[in-house]
């Protein structure tokens, strides 16, 4: 027995792509788990890169490692990375479950220390960075939010 053909839906084209200096957003939501930073870099290369924002990556990929990282190590439940590019300024926000904001910026101890330094980067790198606490609320866990914006020729 044969089957009826269905007709070929015709070809559709894609949408065009959103002009440099409009605004975008993207968001990656991920586990407490050590592969999330990796991924989170991975993730917000390839985003750069297709929005011919190579330029911004290295600074972007080092900061969102930090407070990725951060969030792994520090909190027991899941995070979030969002990307949002309002032209000329990327700004990159990683949020988590804990409320406690990150402590500003003090030498270790020991100089040898293998952590610790992640603020100290973040105030070098980022053109702006700061953060918030969120109250736990009716739509949600509470936690916090960490962001850093980056600005194309800077």
């Amino acid at each position: 027995m044969r089957a009826e053909s269905t007709p070929c839906t015709p070809y559709t084209r894609h949408p065009a792509p959103i002009p440099f200096a409009e605004p975008w957003q993207y968001e990656l939501a991920f586990p407490c788990d050590p592969r999330s930073p990796r991924i989170a870099r991975t993730t917000l290369r390839a985003i750069l890169g297709a929005h011919e924002l190579a330029e911004l990556s290295y600074r972007a990929e080092l900061l969102t490692s930090e407070l990725t990282t951060n969030s792994v190590r520090h909190t027991k439940g899941p995070a979030a990375v969002r990307l949002q590019w309002r032209h000329p300024v990327l700004r990159i926000s990683v949020w988590d479950m804990s409320p406690d904001l990150p402590k500003l910026y003090a030498p270790p101890a020991d100089p040898h220390a293998e952590a610790g330094r992640g603020m100290a980067i973040l105030e070098l790198v980022a053109d702006r960075w700061g953060g918030c606490a969120i109250g736990e609320g009716a739509y949600g866990p509470g936690g916090k939010t960490v962001w850093f914006e980056l600005g194309l020729g800077a």
